[in-house]
């Protein structure tokens, strides 16, 4: 068990896919350092339940938002500002990535919905509550990038590595447009989490490389390290990978030619 410490202690903070591995556990390490987390994701039921992992009710609380519905993320941001009085700290976990993702069977839909959730309904979290972090002049916000967002990689498929290079560029934004009201945003681009999306490449890692990637808790200190730093201090970008980097050792292949015809 990590300890709990109480440098965040007095501040709000508000995580979007919270029940993912990473979401959940960023969300319990921001309780361990004293916030109180409101945690939010699609499923009601599957919100709920992450949140009771989390602490009991003083520490953590669930609420169900769909961020692909603007008015619904916009209505949550409000709902929590009238609850705890402010959200010091956001973050951005949400993302999806089809199984089918390349262009020859990538479908319509499949790349909408991924456009929806890792990069409209990050802009709608991120302008919800820049208000209210604006008029007090100070926040901090944290989006979960990729290694594709930052290198370009064929098994990430085109929706989910546009969407993950355009995290990078909106987190960006927010710095140049922002940091003259004390407002930081960082985006994290890891590569190679061991978490279940692993699953849905069309080459699934090996449990041998699995062992070597980074685990969701790997996030969740980077990101307690960040809101944790003083007013005075912006990590614009974080680029981290496992020490065993697959990425340039190249254990993620993905058959790209197609097969020779039979003679």
């Amino acid at each position: 068990m990590r300890q709990s410490t109480n440098e965040l202690a007095g501040q709000v903070a508000w995580v979007h896919g919270a029940y993912g591995a990473v979401g959940l556990a960023i969300a319990q390490e921001l309780v361990r350092a004293g916030a109180r987390v409101v945690l939010s994701g699609r499923d009601p039921a599957a919100t709920k339940d992450a949140a009771a992992q989390c602490g009991d009710a003083s520490q953590a609380e669930a609420l169900a938002v769909d961020i692909t519905r603007d008015e619904a993320v916009y209505a949550a941001a409000e709902q929590i500002g009238q609850r705890h009085g402010r959200i010091d700290i956001l973050v951005n976990s949400a993302g999806v990535n089809p199984s089918k993702r390349h262009f020859r069977d990538l479908s319509v839909q499949d790349w909408k919905n991924t456009v929806d959730v890792n990069l409209s309904g990050m802009f709608y979290t991120c302008q919800a509550t820049l208000r209210g972090m604006r008029e007090r002049k100070s926040g901090v916000i944290v989006n979960i990038s990729s290694w594709t967002g930052r290198f370009a990689a064929y098994f990430g498929g085109p929706a989910y590595t546009s969407t993950k290079r355009a995290t990078l560029a909106l987190t960006e934004m927010i710095n140049m447009e922002e940091c003259i009201h004390g407002i930081r945003a960082t985006s994290i681009a890891p590569a190679g989490i061991d978490t279940p999306i692993l699953n849905k490449r069309a080459k699934p890692p090996t449990p041998e490389v699995r062992a070597a990637l980074l685990k969701p808790q790997d996030l969740a200190d980077m990101t307690r390290y960040i809101a944790g730093l003083p007013p005075h201090v912006c990590i614009n970008e974080v680029l981290m990978s496992p020490t065993l980097n697959s990425n340039y050792l190249g254990e993620f292949e993905t058959q790209k030619r197609p097969p020779a015809a039979s003679a």
